[in-house]
Protein backbone atom coordinates (compact mmCIF):
# COMPACT_ATOMS: atom_id res chain seq x y z
CA UNK A 1 0.00 0.00 0.00
CA UNK A 2 1.31 3.43 -0.95
CA UNK A 3 1.62 6.16 1.67
CA UNK A 4 1.77 9.96 1.57
CA UNK A 5 3.41 12.41 3.94
CA UNK A 6 2.01 15.51 5.62
CA UNK A 7 4.49 17.20 7.93
CA UNK A 8 5.52 14.46 10.40
CA UNK A 9 2.52 12.23 9.69
CA UNK A 10 2.25 9.30 7.29
CA UNK A 11 -1.10 8.35 5.73
CA UNK A 12 -2.25 5.41 3.64
CA UNK A 13 -5.08 6.57 1.37
CA UNK A 14 -7.81 4.04 0.67
CA UNK A 15 -8.58 5.94 -2.52
CA UNK A 16 -8.03 9.14 -4.47
CA UNK A 17 -11.29 10.91 -5.30
CA UNK A 18 -10.98 12.97 -8.47
CA UNK A 19 -13.21 15.83 -9.58
CA UNK A 20 -13.46 16.11 -13.35
CA UNK A 21 -14.34 19.14 -15.48
CA UNK A 22 -14.00 21.65 -12.65
CA UNK A 23 -12.51 24.55 -14.67
CA UNK A 24 -14.49 26.08 -17.54
CA UNK A 25 -11.52 26.85 -19.80
CA UNK A 26 -10.23 23.28 -19.47
CA UNK A 27 -13.67 21.94 -20.40
CA UNK A 28 -13.61 24.01 -23.58
CA UNK A 29 -9.97 23.08 -24.19
CA UNK A 30 -10.93 19.41 -24.55
CA UNK A 31 -14.19 20.07 -26.38
CA UNK A 32 -16.40 18.81 -23.56
CA UNK A 33 -19.71 20.10 -22.25
CA UNK A 34 -20.07 21.83 -18.89
CA UNK A 35 -21.57 19.11 -16.66
CA UNK A 36 -24.93 19.58 -14.97
CA UNK A 37 -23.54 17.94 -11.82
CA UNK A 38 -20.13 17.19 -10.36
CA UNK A 39 -18.06 14.60 -12.27
CA UNK A 40 -16.47 12.20 -9.76
CA UNK A 41 -14.21 9.21 -10.33
CA UNK A 42 -11.70 7.31 -8.19
CA UNK A 43 -8.12 6.19 -8.49
CA UNK A 44 -7.05 3.21 -6.36
CA UNK A 45 -4.19 3.27 -3.88
CA UNK A 46 -2.12 1.30 -6.40
CA UNK A 47 -2.21 4.31 -8.77
CA UNK A 48 -0.22 6.47 -6.32
CA UNK A 49 3.42 7.16 -7.09
CA UNK A 50 6.12 9.63 -6.11
CA UNK A 51 7.74 9.09 -9.52
CA UNK A 52 6.64 10.62 -12.82
CA UNK A 53 6.99 8.05 -15.57
CA UNK A 54 6.60 8.19 -19.33
CA UNK A 55 3.86 5.82 -20.49
CA UNK A 56 3.08 6.74 -24.09
CA UNK A 57 3.01 9.65 -26.52
CA UNK A 58 -0.75 9.92 -25.89
CA UNK A 59 -0.49 10.17 -22.10
CA UNK A 60 -1.09 13.69 -20.79
CA UNK A 61 -0.50 15.44 -17.48
CA UNK A 62 -3.13 17.32 -15.47
CA UNK A 63 -1.80 19.41 -12.57
CA UNK A 64 -4.13 19.78 -9.60
CA UNK A 65 -4.58 21.20 -6.11
CA UNK A 66 -4.98 18.16 -3.88
CA UNK A 67 -6.64 18.02 -0.48
CA UNK A 68 -5.81 15.57 2.31
CA UNK A 69 -8.76 14.34 4.36
CA UNK A 70 -8.66 13.45 8.06
CA UNK A 71 -11.51 13.42 10.53
CA UNK A 72 -13.95 14.00 7.69
CA UNK A 73 -12.51 17.39 6.78
CA UNK A 74 -9.69 18.95 4.76
CA UNK A 75 -6.54 19.07 6.85
CA UNK A 76 -3.74 19.29 4.28
CA UNK A 77 -2.93 20.48 0.79
CA UNK A 78 -0.41 19.40 -1.84
CA UNK A 79 0.29 19.32 -5.57
CA UNK A 80 -0.55 16.29 -7.68
CA UNK A 81 -0.60 15.09 -11.27
CA UNK A 82 -3.52 13.13 -12.71
CA UNK A 83 -2.07 11.22 -15.66
CA UNK A 84 -4.48 10.25 -18.41
CA UNK A 85 -4.09 7.89 -21.36
CA UNK A 86 -5.98 10.25 -23.66
CA UNK A 87 -6.50 7.86 -26.56
CA UNK A 88 -7.84 5.16 -24.26
CA UNK A 89 -10.14 7.62 -22.52
CA UNK A 90 -11.57 8.90 -25.79
CA UNK A 91 -12.36 5.34 -26.90
CA UNK A 92 -14.01 4.49 -23.57
CA UNK A 93 -16.05 7.71 -23.62
CA UNK A 94 -17.22 6.98 -27.17
CA UNK A 95 -18.55 3.61 -25.99
CA UNK A 96 -20.06 4.95 -22.77
CA UNK A 97 -17.67 2.85 -20.70
CA UNK A 98 -15.91 3.62 -17.38
CA UNK A 99 -12.53 5.39 -17.42
CA UNK A 100 -10.44 3.20 -15.10
CA UNK A 101 -8.15 1.88 -17.85
CA UNK A 102 -7.33 5.50 -18.81
CA UNK A 103 -7.25 7.05 -15.34
CA UNK A 104 -6.61 4.38 -12.70
CA UNK A 105 -3.54 2.58 -14.01
CA UNK A 106 -0.47 2.06 -11.81
CA UNK A 107 1.55 5.28 -11.55
CA UNK A 108 -1.28 7.51 -12.79
CA UNK A 109 -1.56 9.52 -9.55
CA UNK A 110 1.71 11.36 -8.91
CA UNK A 111 1.64 13.06 -5.53
CA UNK A 112 4.13 15.35 -3.84
CA UNK A 113 4.26 15.96 -0.12
CA UNK A 114 1.40 17.59 1.73
CA UNK A 115 1.44 20.37 4.30
CA UNK A 116 -1.19 21.37 6.87
CA UNK A 117 -3.72 23.73 5.37
CA UNK A 118 -3.06 27.06 7.02
CA UNK A 119 -5.01 30.18 6.18
CA UNK A 120 -8.23 30.37 4.21
CA UNK A 121 -8.91 27.79 1.52
CA UNK A 122 -10.27 30.64 -0.62
CA UNK A 123 -6.73 32.02 -0.93
CA UNK A 124 -5.23 28.91 -2.57
CA UNK A 125 -3.69 28.88 -6.03
CA UNK A 126 -1.39 26.61 -8.02
CA UNK A 127 1.19 26.76 -10.79
CA UNK A 128 2.89 24.09 -12.88
CA UNK A 129 6.15 24.74 -14.71
CA UNK A 130 7.69 22.27 -17.16
CA UNK A 131 11.31 22.92 -18.10
CA UNK A 132 10.96 26.36 -16.45
CA UNK A 133 7.96 27.31 -18.62
CA UNK A 134 4.61 28.07 -16.95
CA UNK A 135 2.05 25.69 -18.45
CA UNK A 136 -0.80 25.68 -15.92
CA UNK A 137 -2.09 28.02 -13.24
CA UNK A 138 -5.33 28.33 -11.32
CA UNK A 139 -6.90 30.11 -8.38
CA UNK A 140 -9.67 29.02 -6.06
CA UNK A 141 -12.17 31.36 -7.67
CA UNK A 142 -11.95 29.57 -11.05
CA UNK A 143 -13.22 26.27 -9.61
CA UNK A 144 -16.82 25.49 -10.58
CA UNK A 145 -17.16 23.30 -7.48
CA UNK A 146 -15.38 24.62 -4.40
CA UNK A 147 -13.75 22.30 -1.80
CA UNK A 148 -16.67 22.52 0.65
CA UNK A 149 -19.06 21.51 -2.14
CA UNK A 150 -16.77 18.62 -3.10
CA UNK A 151 -16.81 17.29 0.46
CA UNK A 152 -20.57 17.53 0.76
CA UNK A 153 -21.21 15.86 -2.59
CA UNK A 154 -18.74 13.01 -2.02
CA UNK A 155 -19.98 12.31 1.51
CA UNK A 156 -23.50 12.03 0.11
CA UNK A 157 -22.67 8.65 -1.43
CA UNK A 158 -19.20 7.54 -0.30
CA UNK A 159 -17.25 7.41 2.97
CA UNK A 160 -13.98 9.31 3.19
CA UNK A 161 -11.28 7.61 5.27
CA UNK A 162 -8.40 9.35 7.02
CA UNK A 163 -5.65 9.81 4.44
CA UNK A 164 -7.91 9.88 1.40
CA UNK A 165 -7.09 12.59 -1.11
CA UNK A 166 -9.40 14.75 -3.22
CA UNK A 167 -7.91 15.91 -6.52
CA UNK A 168 -9.86 19.07 -7.29
CA UNK A 169 -9.61 19.14 -11.07
CA UNK A 170 -7.20 20.63 -13.58
CA UNK A 171 -7.14 24.04 -15.27
CA UNK A 172 -6.38 24.62 -18.95
CA UNK A 173 -2.94 23.77 -20.29
CA UNK A 174 -2.91 19.96 -20.23
CA UNK A 175 -0.63 18.30 -22.73
CA UNK A 176 1.59 15.31 -23.36
CA UNK A 177 5.15 15.10 -22.03
CA UNK A 178 8.51 13.44 -22.70
CA UNK A 179 11.29 11.59 -20.89
CA UNK A 180 13.61 14.08 -19.20
CA UNK A 181 11.01 16.83 -18.77
CA UNK A 182 11.27 18.57 -15.39
CA UNK A 183 7.98 19.34 -13.62
CA UNK A 184 7.69 21.77 -10.71
CA UNK A 185 4.28 22.17 -9.07
CA UNK A 186 3.61 24.81 -6.45
CA UNK A 187 0.72 25.57 -4.12
CA UNK A 188 0.32 29.10 -2.74
CA UNK A 189 -1.82 30.84 -0.15
CA UNK A 190 -2.05 34.34 -1.59
CA UNK A 191 1.65 35.11 -2.27
CA UNK A 192 2.99 32.63 0.31
CA UNK A 193 4.47 29.43 -1.12
CA UNK A 194 3.03 26.56 0.91
CA UNK A 195 4.61 23.59 -0.80
CA UNK A 196 6.66 22.76 -3.90
CA UNK A 197 7.06 19.36 -5.56
CA UNK A 198 9.41 18.51 -8.43
CA UNK A 199 9.85 15.48 -10.68
CA UNK A 200 11.99 14.56 -13.69
CA UNK A 201 10.22 12.21 -16.11
CA UNK A 202 11.82 8.76 -16.22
Amino acid sequence: MHTILCKDHSYTPSKIVCIGRNYVEHIYELGNEIPSSMVVFNKPNSAISDRLRFFSEKTRFEGEICFLIAGGKITGVGFGLDLTKADTQEYLKSKGLPWERAKGFDGSCVLGRFVPLEGRVEELSMTLHINDILVQEAVYGLMIYKPAMMLEEIKGFMSLEDGDVIMSGTPKGVNTYSVGDRFVGRIYSKDLLLVESAWVVS
